[in-house]
């Protein structure tokens, strides 16, 4: 018998670091179903008005069903 999968994409956003909006987004999908397994797809940055680095990445994560 085989498994499947649901896909969402959700960005995260932090001004610590990549690998912590990876976190954030992870923490965030994780309440509804348990994440089994993420991939990186896109990161990118801004400045915000207080003038800190804001690191925002896209993830796209896997629930099983």
């Amino acid at each position: 018998m085989g498994n499947t999968f649901q896909l969402i994409e959700v960005v995260g956003v932090s001004t610590v670091s990549f690998s912590d909006a990876v976190k954030v987004a992870l923490d965030e999908a994780n309440k509804d179903n348990k994440v089994s397994w993420f991939e990186v797809i896109e990161q990118r940055g801004r400045i915000n008005s207080k003038g800190e680095i804001e690191f925002q990445v896209t993830v796209k994560i896997g629930k099983k069903n």
